[in-house]
Formats: C-alpha cells, structure tokens, sequence
C-alpha cells in the first residue's frame, strides 16, 4: 500500500509542476460559474437557493473538458516515452501502478470538485445569504460528484493504458464520456429490448437522484462497479503488455 500511495503522491504532484492543475482547475471553475449563474436561466432566474444545477453542470464539464485532459496522459506517455518499461521492472506490482496512477488523477479531480464547495458557502454564508440552504441535497450533491469523478477517471486510465497516444486517448474518452452522457436521450427511439438497458448505463439518470437530495445503494453500486471494473481491465492490460 505504501508504494501505491508513493506513485500517487507522484502523480498527483506532477500536475502542480506544471501549469495543468492550475489551469484545469481555474478554467474549470469559471467555466462551471457562467454555466450556472447563465446558462439556461441560471440561479438568478431561478429564483430558489438551490444548487440542483451546479450538480448537473458539473459531471458534464469534468466529462468534456477536464478528466480527458487529465486521463490522456496517464498511461498513454509513459508507454510513449519508454518510462512504462522502467517502472514496470522495478520492484512494484502492476496493480500497484494501476492503482496510484487512479488516486493521482483522481485527486486532482476532487480538487476541483471540492474547491465548487466556494459557491455555497459564498453564496448562503459569507460574504452573501442569499437564501436559507438546505445542506442534505448539497451533501448529497458531492457525494455524487465524488463517485462519478471516480467511474470516469476509472474510464479514461483504462483507455490510457489500451493507446500510445495522448491525442487518442483524449478523443476516446471525450466520446465514451459523452456517450454515457447522453445515451438516456436514444432511450425513447430504442426497441423496448434495449430501453432498459440504456437507461440503466445512463450517467445523466444516476446522478439525478444525488442532485435532487436522494442517495441511492444502487447508483453507488453502479459507479463503484464502473470504478472497480475498469481498474481492473486496465491492470490486464498493463500485465498483458509487460509479457508481450
């Protein structure tokens, strides 16, 4: 455990030494704050202190904008640049890689998912009260947040470790990413066969329970599940290349 904690320490402070962190996160929050104070009538138009789009907003923007951009790199430029090879012969078990490599990425994930946390407390607490908050939604809200930010930089190291290539990376995980987006909205034109079944994958349908205050055992099983399942084809895929 203490090598895995090792290689994500690493990780995670290789984005501070260069400029990725802190664009990703100052780009990411100015970006979240004009789609939800803006964008579709926006809090001032709602005209209730709610946060139940700030919660819809945010997975969206992680998938399009951010955890490609984090993801692609992950395992993507080590095989590019031949330091896979070298981490792999040292004396550390390629679960252990898979593994720190997520927390890294992950991290820096939740770093940006937690700093939103300014929004309601500048917004209901200080230096504003714009309204009297309901703190269960919120708190559930983020616990969504956090198990989805898991399932899909779980996604995105799995693609990492399938390509050479950061570009291709990216690209994959934008559209899987996307797709789980979106896939709810074909629900209606599909054969009944297979409505179910694409609403059950749906990211948008599980996270609107967290949104709207509801935590449920079955959506958190659904993205552990993603989380775990991914993290270990990616371990395969690590194992299978170093015997190649």
């Amino acid at each position: 455990m203490s090598t895995t904690l090792t290689i994500a320490k690493r990780e995670f402070r290789s984005n501070f030494d260069s400029p990725l962190a802190y664009v990703v996160i100052c780009f990411g929050l100015i970006a979240l704050g004009v789609i939800f104070f803006f964008m579709n009538g926006g809090f001032w138009q709602a005209d209730r202190a709610s946060l139940v789009q700030l919660f819809s907003w945010a997975p969206i923007g992680l998938s399009f904008l951010i955890i490609p951009v984090i993801t692609m790199r992950l395992l993507a430029e080590e095989k590019r640049s031949g330091t896979l090879e070298m981490l792999i012969t040292l004396p550390v078990q390629d679960h252990e890689v898979v593994l720190g490599k997520f927390l890294g990425a992950w991290g820096l994930v939740l770093v940006l998912v937690f700093s939103t946390i300014l929004y309601p407390i500048m917004m209901f607490m200080w230096p504003w009260h714009l309204g009297a908050l309901d703190s269960g939604p919120v708190v559930a809200g983020y616990v969504g947040l956090v198990l989805y930010s898991a399932a899909a930089v779980s996604i995105g190291l799995l693609i990492s470790s399938l390509t050479d290539s950061q570009v291709i990376a990216f690209f994959i995980t934008f559209l899987v990413l996307a797709f789980l987006h979106g896939v709810d909205n074909f629900a209606d034109y599909a054969p009944s066969l297979f409505r179910d079944v694409l609403s059950f994958i749906s990211f948008d349908t599980r996270l609107t329970p967290f949104a709207r205050g509801m935590v449920s055992t079955r959506d958190i099983v659904f993205f552990l599940s993603i989380t775990a399942g991914c993290l270990m084809a990616a371990f395969r895929a690590l194992e299978r290349r170093k015997w190649a």
